[in-house]
C-alpha cells in the first residue's frame, strides 16, 4: 500500500479545501443525485445510504439532504449529471484518474485538460492507467486505547475483509467491493467508529518522487480538486519522506 500510507493527511487537505470553497456540498449533492437514479429508499440502494453517510459526516443538513433525494425523484428542473472518468499522467509519468459528476461533459472534459496541461501532465485515453489500480473497499479507523488491535482484526477478516493493515495512527481495512457494505456493517454494529469508509482506486503499483515532484504532483490534484465538476482524484504518486501537506 506504499503510496497510500499519506490517506489521512490528503483526506484532510481535500476536506479543508472543499469546505473554504463552500464546494463540499455541492459535490456531495451530485452523488446524491446520482446514487437516487437507482432508487430513493436507502435501505435497497447501499450506494445511496453511503453517500447519505458521506453526507452527514461532512455535517450537510438532513434537510438539504432530502430535498436532493426529492428532486432526483422525478423533479424535472433539476440537472441531470453524468459520471465521467478521466485517466491521465502527472509529472515523472504519475498515473491520475479523476472521477467527474457533470452537466456539461465539454465544460468538464476541457478543465480537466488544462488542468493536466498547465501542472505538467497530459490528458490519456480510457484505460490508459486504470491498469495500475485496483477498486477495492477502504474503512480507516483511528488507533485508540480503549481499541484491542486483534479483536478488530478478528471482526474484519470474519466479517469478509481480506487485509488488515496498521499503520502509525490508523487501521486500514481493505475488502473487496462487494464485500465493504457486510465489512463497514460489521464494524459499525460493534460501536466502532469509522474515521473513513468508501470504495475507492487504491494503485498496485507507486512512482517515487522527489520532494519538488512530490510539491508539483500535489498541486495537480488540489487544482483538480478545486473543479466544481471534479469529485475524486486517484494517482499513484509515491511522494518524498520529506514532503509534508500543508
Amino acid at each position: 500500500m506504499s503510496g497510500h500510507s499519506k490517506w489521512h493527511n490528503i483526506q484532510a487537505k481535500k476536506n479543508k479545501m472543499d469546505a473554504k470553497r463552500g464546494k463540499i456540498f455541492t459535490k456531495i449533492g451530485k452523488e446524491l443525485m446520482m446514487a437516487a437514479k437507482e432508487g430513493t429508499n436507502p435501505d435497497n440502494n447501499a450506494k445511496l445510504r453511503d453517500i447519505i453517510a458521506k453526507a452527514k459526516a461532512a455535517n450537510m443538513p438532513n434537510d438539504n439532504i432530502a430535498r436532493v433525494i426529492k428532486k432526483a425523484a422525478g423533479d424535472t428542473g433539476s440537472a441531470d449529471y453524468e459520471e465521467m472518468v478521466y485517466e491521465g499522467y502527472g509529472p515523472n509519468g504519475v498515473a491520475v484518474i479523476v472521477e467527474a459528476y457533470t452537466d456539461n461533459k465539454n465544460r468538464t472534459a476541457g478543465n480537466v485538460r488544462h488542468i493536466f496541461d498547465k501542472h505538467g501532465g497530459n490528458l490519456g485515453t480510457t484505460g490508459s492507467v486504470t491498469f495500475m489500480f485496483n477498486k477495492k473497499g477502504q474503512i480507516i479507523i483511528e488507533k485508540t486505547d480503549e481499541l484491542d488491535e486483534e479483536e478488530l482484526m478478528m471482526l474484519a477478516l470474519e466479517s469478509g475483509a481480506e487485509d488488515f493493515i496498521t499503520q502509525d495512527t490508523v487501521f486500514e481495512i481493505i475488502t473487496e467491493p462487494e464485500n465493504f457494505d457486510a465489512v463497514k456493517a460489521a464494524i459499525e454494529d460493534a460501536g466502532i467508529e469509522i474515521l473513513e469508509g468508501e470504495v475507492t482506486m487504491i494503485p498496485n503499483v507507486t512512482t517515487s518522487l522527489d520532494l519538488e515532484t512530490s510539491e508539483i504532483v500535489q498541486k495537480l490534484v488540489d487544482t483538480l480538486l478545486e473543479d466544481d465538476d471534479v469529485d475524486n482524484v486517484y494517482h499513484n504518486a509515491d511522494f518524498d519522506e520529506n514532503f509534508e501537506e500543508n
